[in-house]
């Protein structure tokens, strides 16, 4: 029998796809359904973005470009960190990367080793610690509380350095699928923690640009040696486009560069083009921003009075987390039962948090508002019956 791999096989599926299958297959049945179970921005690229991108198909050939983007990308987004954050970041040191996937994957290539222990609050993006696991390197989930904002803090660390030493921490402000965040203090903290352990700090800012009440600040304030990972898919709305990018420090610069280049090779040369047109977009992306919170607003009005009481603070991304414990201890079969009944797609927090997320769903709220407000009546109608 040939050999497969017994690493890959352990990787669990990511659950949110299997959530937008059924819902898929219930839509192919012509019944309704209302998407909230998938993180993805309801509008296209930016106006600009595209007609960059349509004009570069016409007149460019669109060949490779230099494994670290092309120079126009790198100068633009350092531009962004010192209008938006009033930092400043050598266009050297950003690194375009395919998705901020592909950015996970060469960050943790390049600071971590097989058998590291690399520490990340649990609920928490899944895919963090699947693409750990995959490389050989040992996930370890803080079992934060809301009381924590379902963040990690220096005595969640205290208590897994107990366990064996940390290689690395990754930090997600706001976090999927909580949308908390940081506070300033918290995360000054937390950095010099890390500095002071020897703990390669990982920055994921992907949901930067979409906040409510405040706006969210980049770890390059409290220290130049962290890893940051964004990406043009959320604020920018551009899921499809794969492109993300990476502010490195120097003494791993050189590395993720050759990672790149045998990886990757390049990031998607259309999709630079266009997500350089994106970064001059502001006022439309911020619209979108605007619509999120208006279905933000209404859904903690609606929520509540359908049953999902306790709700994460939701300072930024476009989720909420929900405690259901009071009406399932199986968060899977839930979801799928409100799927069935109300043609509502949720995610069971099994996804974000294997050992209690049977008592959690996360709900998407980036969707057209019009769906929002038809999910909030099928769920209120749902407990009515």
């Amino acid at each position: 029998m040939l050999k497969v791999s017994r690493r890959a096989q352990e990787i669990p599926p990511f659950f949110v796809m299997e959530v937008m299958r059924a819902a898929n297959e219930r839509e192919m049945a012509e019944e309704a359904v209302y998407h909230m179970e998938v993180g993805q921005p309801g509008t296209s690229a930016p106006e600009g973005a595209l007609r960059a991108a349509e004009a570069a198909l016409r007149d460019q050939r669109l060949g490779y470009t230099d494994a670290l983007g092309v120079p126009k990308i790198r100068e633009a987004i350092a531009k962004r960190y010192k209008d938006y954050y009033g930092l400043t970041v050598a266009p050297e040191r950003i690194v375009a990367t395919t998705g901020s996937s592909g950015a996970f994957v060469l960050a943790f290539l390049a600071a971590f080793d097989p058998g590291d222990r690399v520490a990340l609050a649990a609920p928490g993006y899944p895919c963090y610690r699947n693409i750990l696991s995959a490389l050989g390197i040992e996930p370890v989930l803080l079992p934060s509380e809301m009381s924590d904002r379902f963040q990690p803090t220096p005595a969640l660390l205290d208590q897994a350095r107990k366990e064996g030493p940390l290689a690395g921490l990754i930090v997600a402000s706001p976090s999927n699928p909580t949308g908390t965040m940081l506070d300033t203090a918290a995360f000054r903290d937390l950095a010099a923690y890390c500095g002071d352990h020897d703990i390669r700090l990982v920055s994921d800012e992907i949901y930067h640009g979409i906040t409510y009440g405040r706006d969210a600040e980049s770890v390059l304030g409290f220290t130049q040696d962290a890893l940051v990972i964004n990406s043009f898919s959320k604020y920018f709305s551009m899921t499809g486009w794969r492109l993300g990018w990476m502010v490195v420090p120097e003494d791993l610069l050189r590395v993720i560069e050759s990672l790149g280049q045998n990886l990757y090779i390049s990031p998607p040369t259309l999709s630079q083009i266009a997500a350089i047109a994106a970064l001059d977009c502001a006022e439309e992306l911020d619209g979108n921003v605007a619509r999120y919170a208006r279905n933000r607003e209404m859904l903690l009005d609606a929520l509540p009075k359908a049953g999902f009481e306790s709700i994460a603070p939701a300072d930024g991304a476009f989720y909420l987390y929900a405690d259901v414990s009071h009406m399932t201890n199986d968060s899977d079969a839930f979801c799928r039962a409100i799927l069935a009944s109300t043609g509502v797609a949720i995610t069971p927090g099994i996804d974000f948090d294997p050992e209690r997320g049977n008592r959690f769903v996360r709900f998407s709220f980036a969707g057209p508002e019009e769906t929002m407000v038809a999910a909030a009546g099928a769920l209120h109608s749902r407990r009515d019956r």
